[in-house]
């Protein structure tokens, strides 16, 4: 009966510090799910919808917290070398002799238990504890810098669909203008008034802004493919989308929606032919960005280099690795110091119902001289080559952020110009197009009105779009976080 109270006792003990040793942390569990935020048919989305869709779509996401998990149990793992470590041990033997004189039998039953504690190891331990921090300060902004690429990216292809979509409704309503001015010049054709080659450059004219439309129908399917894309929602139902306070469209909404992709519709014919034709009127105003406003950008040059310095996640990602390995090298350098540590145990053999204790205070220290010299060396060249990383990153932000800076500028300079242009083109297509009527004007120079006017209205929404995707990469660049972000800390 000993025998088995003992044993028992020394198995309470190893149970008890494996229950203590390897207790769960609930506060770091993250649930590892496959499941994602799909869209409903006919949702009307804002920025900030897709923006939270896309942070908890996004695998780059996921990846980046799940390496912050495992960086914070590293800390956990450098932090149990101050935990004691126990031991335990038990054994059977049986042991038998046979010869012509004698048969002999032998069992033996024995059982131990150790504990060892390290009480001093000159600061080794500790270093290590802080390296394995400053890894879980890097794994926190590199997640940090996940999200501030998923949201800019998502930002930028929202910009691209409603700047897309607009681009549709200028070349329809070109194609509409090259319809009507068709139908008249036919008109005019059949009453003897306008020559054949009119004709015949009205129709050309025509079947090029039915090209031009298909054109810009392709880029704004393409334009829903990124959009859905940086939000992770495949086979997405047809949805929509609002103007946000920067790009600001005449229409409220833009339909999203790829369910007629494989469609294919025949616009090669010409219209029909219409009673008096000749009184159609061939000008028509389109606002596509009526009242346009925008708020300039608030930070001048050098203030948003102060802030890319203090803000971008991935510079201050290089810094904790770069404080990560000075901790590594404190720790190579220690490794010769040596290592206080205390043990005890106890030990039972039934065989003579003897029993063992020992206690004791050891102090260790090996050391690979060469090996450490060399170790020592790689170290300081690591940290060299971390501080190198950082002075070329911060040159990059610079020159990324003037080079950035100047085209938004120019971009917030041009719009109003372009506005102006919208106007002016207008003006002199509706000129052109009353001076052809009245038989004054040529073909040729209606049409050059109504290419100039065209164009107008798509430079001015394209240098919109482009002033957005300027600013949001200057703000990228900057490290500017949006009003919708994620938590390194959300379970998800």
């Amino acid at each position: 009966m000993k025998i088995s109270y003992r044993i028992l006792l020394i198995s309470l003990i190893v149970l008890l510090s494996c229950n203590s040793t390897f207790a769960v942390d609930k506060s770091t569990d993250i649930k590892s799910s496959a499941e994602k935020v799909a869209v409903q048919k006919n949702m009307v989305l804002g920025l900030n919808d897709c923006l939270n869709i896309a942070l908890q779509n996004s695998p780059e996401v996921k990846k980046y917290r799940y390496k912050y998990a495992i960086s914070k149990n590293d800390v956990g793992i450098a932090k149990s070398a101050y935990f004691p470590t126990l031991g335990i041990g038990a054994g059977y033997n049986y042991n038998g002799e046979n010869s012509t004189l004698y048969t002999m039998n032998d069992t033996t039953l024995d059982a131990e238990a150790s504990i060892n504690q390290l009480i001093w190891d000159f600061g080794k331990t500790h270093a290590n504890i802080k390296m394995y921090k400053f890894n879980q300060i890097a794994a926190k902004y590199n997640f940090d810098n996940a999200v501030l690429n998923t949201v800019y990216a998502v930002e930028i292809n929202y910009f691209g669909v409603l700047a897309a979509r607009t681009n549709v409704d200028v070349e329809r309503a070109n194609v509409q203008v090259n319809e009507r001015n068709y139908q008249r010049i036919k008109a005019y054709f059949d009453e003897g008034i306008k020559s054949k080659i009119d004709l015949v450059n009205a129709e050309v004219n025509l079947s090029d802004a039915k090209i031009q439309l298909v054109t810009a129908e392709q880029t704004y399917q393409n334009a829903i493919v990124k959009l859905n894309n940086s939000m992770y929602i495949a086979y997405a139902p047809a949805y929509e989308i609002k103007n946000t306070e920067a790009f600001n469209f005449s229409k409220n909404f833009t339909p999203v929606s790829l369910q007629r992709i494989s469609e294919t519709k025949d616009i090669s014919k010409l219209p029909k032919d219409v009673g008096n034709a000749y009184l159609t009127v061939g000008v028509q105003k389109l606002d596509v960005l009526e009242n346009y406003k925008f708020k300039p950008f608030p930070y001048t040059f050098d203030e948003s280099v102060d802030l890319a310095k203090k803000n971008r996640p991935d510079l201050k990602s290089y810094e904790a690795v770069k404080n990560a390995m000075d901790e590594e090298l404190l720790v190579i350098k220690r490794q010769y110091y040596p290592k206080i540590s205390a043990s005890a145990g106890y030990g039972y053999k039934d065989k003579y119902s003897a029993s063992s204790y020992n206690a004791g205070v050891n102090l260790t220290s090996s050391v690979n001289i060469m090996q450490e010299k060399n170790e020592i060396d790689t170290g300081k060249l690591q940290i060299a080559l971390a501080k190198n990383d950082i002075d070329q990153l911060e040159q990059n932000i610079y020159f990324d952020i003037q080079t950035l800076y100047i085209n938004m500028k120019q971009l917030e300079k041009q719009i109003p110009l372009v506005n102006v242009k919208v106007k002016q083109t207008l003006e002199n297509f509706e000129l052109a197009d009353g001076r052809y009527a009245v038989g004054l004007g040529d073909y040729i120079e209606l049409q050059d009105a109504k290419v100039k006017y065209n164009n107008a209205q798509q430079s001015y929404v394209n240098t919109v779009y482009n002033y957005n995707v300027a600013r949001a990469n200057l703000e990228k660049a900057i490290g500017l976080q949006q009003a919708v972000t994620a938590n390194i800390e959300d379970k998800k």
